[in-house]
């Protein structure tokens, strides 16, 4: 098991159960019980979990968004596999509005080796068009970055965006059902989605299976503002069917 899949492992038990002690998850996991500490000294300094003597314990409330650090350990190969679908979805030359969130992140790496426009609503995004010269243009929004989120929101961000018009507008979500449509935790962050969407020809989410069928705080507006949704093969069978009859092109990878 890589560190990465150990981490992501270690972070879900914590959280799922809201603390977990070293030699459960080193049962768990199969490592060491001196790997586990080490890793869980790495999680509490990343802000993933609280370190506590002889285990961790989850910094999570219940019904509290799940923060960017602990998101970023969670289905980090359904998340690739989504990203490359979106990828193949956007044609060369196009304009993108890439939403935040850790999805969203994954499709910024693989964009910036396409010949794209991007106008990404992260300061993570945004870094990782900066980090090396490509081929694809990057776009800045103003706006005010959520804390430890680095989601860009506000009056800035949604002029930024009823300035410009998007080929496609890649959306992340908190929750998504055919009943109750697209939500999210934030309600500027709903705002922003909703502007997005607004300001593009289409509107592809990618989320994964574990986000379908629930619903967040924030309403940003109906299933049949999609046009796609591409998700792991994971997803509830009967929310499929219900978004698909909604006129959602939906994608299982």
């Amino acid at each position: 098991m890589s560190n990465a899949d150990r981490h992501g492992l270690i972070a879900k038990a914590v959280r799922d159960s809201g603390g977990a002690t070293v030699q459960e998850l080193a049962e768990l996991t199969g490592a060491s019980e001196m790997t586990i500490r080490r890793d869980l000294d790495t999680l509490a300094a990343q802000g993933v979990l609280e370190r506590v003597r002889g285990g961790a314990r989850s910094l999570l409330l219940r019904g509290e968004e799940p923060p960017f650090a602990l998101r970023a350990h969670e289905a980090v190969d359904a998340k690739r596999r989504i990203a490359t679908e979106i990828s193949a979805l956007i044609a060369d030359g196009e304009s993108v509005l890439l939403d935040s969130g850790t999805t969203c992140l994954e499709v910024a790496r693989l964009l910036r080796e396409r010949p794209v426009t991007v106008m990404p609503l992260s300061l993570q995004a945004i870094h990782v068009f900066g980090e090396s010269p490509g081929p694809a243009t990057l776009v800045v929004p103003g706006g005010q970055p959520r804390a430890a989120e680095g989601a860009l929101t506000g009056p800035l961000t949604l002029a930024s965006l009823a300035a410009l018009r998007f080929d496609t507008a890649v959306i992340g979500c908190c929750g998504l059902s055919a009943a109750d449509g697209l939500t999210a935790y934030d309600l500027d962050d709903a705002a922003v989605k909703k502007a997005g969407i607004a300001s593009a020809r289409r509107t592809v989410v990618g989320t994964d299976s574990g986000k379908l069928g629930r619903t967040a705080y924030a309403y940003v507006g109906p299933a049949a503002l999609l046009h796609s949704l591409v998700t792991d093969a994971g997803a509830p069978a009967e929310e499929v069917a219900a978004l698909e009859g909604a006129g959602t092109i939906v994608k299982t990878v």
